[in-house]
């Protein structure tokens, strides 16, 4: 291709662009009218409508004949209702954190990354955080294909009011991080007991003799790494880049298809999307010798039946 023909070429591409981007802010008008009004006063209620969401990725997709893949059309338009969301009011979304967890992946592919995502310490804080409103969102783990259910965030949804309002289905691979330039240097690994049990058979066979320790979440894991001489971790790649790390070993999981499946938690029941899954959970009686209240009678013959 000739220096002309590529100078034409790059004056179409400068065209579309400024196309785009006239678009662009067209449609955040148009989104910033529709906030408004939904409520008489002018003031945005209840602005996040994951259903119309839904909606508009799936006309994204069937519109698509490429070049560009459906993967990257759906995280661009996820993108761009984001941002056109954010200018009525950002979206507060808790996570387990510190950054650079997958969860903290997780709610960037859900809701985009113009959302105010809140790291906090516990799976329980992130409930908390959602039922006192605090956090309009919450977003967790429930299962991995390797190691199948995650107990603790099964067990307090038995206690809380708060329901499903999505999910996000993650595939997840693990990196070995630390200081260190070499495996011969690591004397220990950190990290999530999860991602310690999707990688056993990795690290048998290639540390065999280091000691596994497990903490709160990856990054946590991957803080120790950056502070602690002899320390490794097993988290994700954008760890490394936070917390300043050689990674040593990429795709360490035992599976290759190795994928986590998380929730999105809300105060309120969203509208359906047409493409909606129903969760039921469930909770054994425990006899006594007093006789249960009608009420708990009622929900236990509810569980034996469901």
């Amino acid at each position: 291709m000739g220096a002309v023909a590529l100078e034409q070429l790059r004056a179409q591409i400068d065209a579309v662009d400024e196309q785009l981007q006239q678009l662009l802010n067209q449609r955040a008008r148009l989104a910033q009218q529709a906030g408004i009004s939904k409520h008489g006063d002018g003031h945005t209620v209840d602005f996040y409508r994951p259903e119309r969401e839904a909606e508009v990725l799936r006309h994204a997709l069937e519109r698509n004949h490429g070049p560009l893949r459906d993967e990257e059309i759906v995280r661009l338009f996820r993108e761009i209702m984001s941002a056109c969301l954010a200018q009525e009011e950002p979206l507060k979304v808790a996570f387990l954190g510190p950054e650079g967890t997958f969860t903290q992946t997780a709610v960037l592919k859900h809701f985009g990354h113009s959302v105010r995502a809140l790291a906090l310490s516990t799976v329980d804080e992130v409930f908390q955080e959602v039922e006192a409103g605090s956090a309009d969102f919450g977003v967790v783990a429930i299962e991995n294909s390797s190691e199948g259910t995650i107990t603790n965030t099964l067990d307090r949804f038995l206690a809380s009011a708060l329901h499903i309002c999505g999910e996000v289905e993650l595939r997840i691979h693990h990196c070995l991080m630390g200081k260190m330039d070499s495996l011969e240097r690591v004397l220990r690994v950190c990290s999530h007991s999860q991602a310690l049990a999707q990688c056993r058979g990795w690290l048998n066979e290639h540390l065999p003799d280091c000691e596994r320790v497990p903490v709160a979440s990856n990054a946590e894991g991957a803080r120790r790494a950056r502070d602690e001489q002899g320390t490794a971790a097993i988290a994700g790649e954008t760890a490394a880049q936070v917390y300043g790390l050689n990674l040593l070993a990429r795709e360490i999981e035992d599976r290759s298809d190795n994928t986590t499946r998380f929730l999105v938690l809300g105060r309120k029941l969203l509208r359906p999307s047409g493409a909606d899954r129903t969760t039921l959970c469930c909770q054994r009686a425990i006899r006594s010798r007093q006789a249960p209240c009608s009420a708990c009678s009622s929900r236990s013959r509810a569980a034996e039946s469901a």
